[in-house]
């Protein structure tokens, strides 16, 4: 049956780069033989410039130019090599920009599958509903901080006359209480000593009057 048909072939297929190395190594060794060209075109131009003209010229004038007809056929095929090994590389770097390409849509897929998944278990109602819960026990907290910091009995205006009487009654009181300990009791207050005199003179007691 192989005879008639042949063995499948089970050698493993090349790849881009196995592709563009064959062909860095003609062309590498297509400018070995290029070098070794070179070296022999220079050896006949100085051989022919040191010969007159005459038929030995001649001849070894064609044999220089066998060499460079060789010459050019090499660099023919070096170019189109190098060509060839361009145009390979440009289609590596445009598959290796393709992976990446694939990659990252992947990649985006993935995490846009994942948000929706996450996104999914957020339920906005009960976001709305809690920030009103929110709302509501900030708005009952400072209504109690209101009532627990509101006065009791404290007059919430007071007039600029009545501030002033309360300031110049104030005043009199200091100054008629200095009055007194400077000049002891009057008279008039032997027999009563005032609220606001915490005790009595000492140089004098209260008198008891005659019936």
């Amino acid at each position: 049956m192989n005879r008639l048909f042949g063995a499948k072939n089970s050698a493993p297929k090349p790849t881009l780069d196995s592709a563009i190395t064959n062909v860095d190594t003609r062309v590498s060794s297509i400018d070995v033989k290029l070098a070794s060209i070179n070296a022999e075109l220079t050896t006949y131009q100085t051989k022919l410039s040191k010969m007159r003209d005459g038929p030995g010229k001649t001849a070894l004038k064609q044999k220089a130019l066998k060499v460079l007809q060789r010459r050019k056929m090499y660099e023919g095929q070096r170019d189109q090599l190098e060509q060839q090994s361009w145009n390979m590389q440009q289609a590596g770097m445009m598959t290796d920009n393709l992976k990446n390409v694939m990659t990252t849509v992947d990649v985006m897929k993935q995490t846009n599958k994942s948000l929706k998944q996450q996104y999914g278990k957020i339920n906005i109602d009960k976001i709305e509903r809690m920030q009103d819960e929110m709302a509501d026990l900030m708005d009952m907290g400072n209504e109690i901080q209101e009532s627990i910091s509101r006065s009791y009995d404290v007059p919430e205006d007071v007039d600029e006359a009545e501030l002033d009487a309360e300031l110049e009654a104030l005043g009199d009181e200091v100054e008629f209480e200095s009055y007194g300990q400077q000049q002891g009791t009057p008279s008039f207050l032997v027999d009563e000593v005032p609220q606001f005199i915490d005790e009595a003179p000492e140089g004098g007691k209260v008198k008891e009057t005659a019936a």
